[in-house]
């Protein structure tokens, strides 16, 4: 049996204290910091090791591949501080771990640190691992955010294609979606490879909203240059190389043309005077402002020549100038007041013309309602009482065609005249009507005393003997009528049906005779002459 190296009973002197190494420390530290847990699998603890290794794979999976978010920021601070610890507690732990690589150090202190030198040298070059992969991780970022940019990019490019043609009031959504994405790149990510091609697109964005100026469509194009015109507004000025200004030209030639050719048209005359209207107040020095009032004469000069020449159906002339007349009554007063005051003589024209057309055309009762329009519309006219004689033709006419066969003159004839008195011998007021070499009118109170005569047409009926009782007894008119064949209409107001109200007749008037026409009622069937 081996003697025992102590003599019983002496106690034990405790280990000799390990000295403290503080390189080996940080060595121990910075191999923690390699985000592997080396320094924990130089001092061999292999659970912390794995704990190390396990971070760093979940950063990984969260991290790659690499996202134009980046790494969320309390992933980011979490593994920062975990890094953080693990250096702090494996420099605590090897500040006097019994390291194999210390082990022979008992030579002198200066041996120790030249056998550290190695590894800690290891330890810095390790460190640039995450460095480095931060570096990298960046770059990949970098990228994905670039070509998140140019995907935004192209989408608004697609947006402003798909709609180019369009008429911009239904194209405005698209058209200001890409806007405000070109906005955002060419402002806040000016200096990626994006942002750098925003100028450009803004040229092709400026062709696009123009293509219905490009197409002379010019009413359409109006809304689009207005909005191209504000632009600067919008969009950083920087932006727009060469753009600035550049719709004002053509907004103007637009609002000149839609205006002058929606003059007269129907349904156009209020946005005529607003779009010439915008250009006079915008562009007042523009050529196409200074061109409006003699080009609207002009339209007028036109149109009142035509229908001076019967070139064109007066009654649709006059729809036109009117419509004409409404977009012109809404322009400047101080300089179209003249232009508004000739439509006016235009118009007045036009309506009497109308009724002539009419007239001639056998539309009776609508020259009757042109004509009596006339004379109330233009009571000093001196063609009040031509007009006058063609209502009253065109209303018998209506009643018998044959007295619409030749216009009622301009002017009376001369020469002798004769007399017809004509007498009313009805119970209610009348109206006669007559035409033939002159034309007129006149009406006969009713006769108090009268009544309506028996049914003419009833078997046996005899003719009935009008106007036989003494000559005060009914109210008469006198008219003097120059030689000629006349037609004529009793019209008794309240009479019933047409048939049973009006009667026509005719008459020959010859020279040196007198003639008397006696009006009456028979019961069932009407006047009679």
């Amino acid at each position: 049996m081996q003697p025992p190296t102590q003599p019983p009973g002496v106690p034990v002197p405790p280990p000799a204290p390990v000295e403290s190494n503080p390189a080996q420390a940080v060595l121990v530290g910075l191999l923690n910091l390699s985000c592997l847990g080396l320094g924990y699998v130089l001092l061999k603890k292999w659970v912390q090791a794995a704990v190390c290794v396990l971070a760093t794979a979940v950063l990984l999976l969260v991290a790659l591949p690499a996202d134009v978010d980046g790494v969320p920021t309390g992933v980011l601070v979490g593994y920062g501080a975990f890094l953080l610890a693990a250096a702090v507690d494996g420099a605590r732990r090897g500040l006097r771990a019994p390291l194999a690589l210390s082990a022979g150090a008992a030579a002198t202190a200066g041996t120790g640190a030249r056998r550290l030198a190695l590894p800690l040298a290891l330890g810095l070059v390790l460190l640039a691992v995450p460095v480095g992969g931060s570096v990298a991780y960046g770059a990949a970022r970098d990228e994905a955010v670039e070509q998140s940019l140019l995907a935004r990019l192209a989408e608004a490019d697609k947006q402003v294609k798909s709609v180019e043609g369009q008429s911009f009031g239904g194209a405005e959504n698209a058209y200001g979606k890409a806007l405000a994405v070109y906005q955002e790149l060419g402002t806040k990510h000016a200096g990626s490879r994006a942002g750098r091609q925003v100028p450009d697109r803004l040229k092709d964005y400026y062709a696009s909203v123009s293509t219905p100026y490009q197409q002379k469509k010019y009413c359409e194009a109006v809304p689009g240059l207005q909005h191209l015109r504000a632009l600067p507004e919008k969009v950083d000025r920087a932006l727009l190389d060469g753009l600035t200004g550049k719709a004002d030209d053509p907004l103007a030639h637009s609002w000149y043309e839609c205006g002058i050719t929606g003059l007269a048209r129907a349904g156009t005359e209020a946005a005529a005077g607003d779009n010439l209207n915008a250009l006079l107040s915008t562009f007042p020095e523009s050529s196409y402002a200074k061109k409006v009032e003699p080009t609207v004469r002009e339209g007028l000069r036109t149109r009142a020549a035509a229908i001076a020449a019967g070139s064109t159906d007066p009654c649709d002339a006059v729809l036109e100038l009117q419509r004409f007349r409404t977009t012109v009554d809404l322009l400047p007063k101080d300089t179209f007041s003249a232009v508004s005051t000739d439509t006016g003589k235009e118009i007045q024209k036009g309506d009497f013309a109308c009724g002539v057309e009419q007239f001639e055309e056998k539309e009776f009762s609508e020259a009757v309602e042109t004509m009596n329009e006339y004379v109330k519309d233009y009571p000093g006219s001196p063609q009040v009482a031509h007009a006058r004689s063609i209502a009253i033709a065109a209303e018998i006419a209506d009643e018998t065609p044959a007295a619409g066969n030749r216009l009622p003159p301009a002017t009376a004839p001369g020469g002798s005249r004769m007399v017809m008195v004509v007498s009313n011998d009805g119970p209610g007021e009348v109206e006669l009507l007559y035409t033939g070499p002159v034309t007129g009118r006149v009406t006969l109170k009713a006769c108090g005393t009268c009544t309506a005569y028996g049914d003419i047409l009833a078997r046996g009926a005899a003719k009935p003997k009008v106007c036989s009782g003494p000559s005060s007894k009914y109210p008469k008119a006198t008219l003097l009528l120059p030689a000629g064949d006349y037609h004529l209409l009793q019209k008794r107001p309240g009479a019933g049906s047409l048939s049973a109200g009006d009667k026509s007749s005719t008459a020959k008037i010859e020279p040196g005779y007198s003639y008397t026409n006696c009006l009456y009622v028979t019961r069932g069937f009407g006047v009679g002459l």
